[in-house]
């Protein structure tokens, strides 16, 4: 809990408590400094309640993070071994696919650059 959220909860019940008083004796000015102290309590707990979510949520996601991160090794080695088998299963398979992507490659780096089109002027 923030410390914003304890100060806005003790400023929005000093607030209240100003605001009854000045309400009971008839004093407008304390009921308006009570109901001004009330909404500036419940402001600072509102932001408060904003800082503790920003950081669960920092918390939460660097978690998230850490343990992709410790699980990556895993998850490379099991594609690692996935990919070996079907290379095994079928290999002929795998031979194309990979000369396809090497053509397709090759033609992508080899393709002329491309000229602007030509300009017809008209002289009338």
């Amino acid at each position: 809990m923030d410390k914003d959220r304890i100060a806005g909860s003790a400023k929005d019940f000093a607030g209240k408590v100003e605001g009854v008083v000045g309400d009971i004796t008839g004093d407008a000015k304390r009921e308006a400094s009570g109901r001004a102290r009330e909404a500036a309590g419940t402001m600072q707990n509102l932001y408060g309640q904003a800082k503790d979510a920003a950081r669960d949520a920092g918390e939460t996601a660097a978690g998230y993070a850490k343990d992709a991160y410790d699980n990556s090794g895993d998850t490379l080695r099991n594609g690692q071994q996935a990919m070996a088998k079907t290379v095994q299963d079928n290999p002929l398979g795998a031979l194309l696919v990979a000369g396809g992507i090497g053509f397709a490659l090759a033609l992508l780096m080899t393709r002329p650059p491309r000229r602007p089109p030509p300009r017809w002027r008209y002289y009338g």
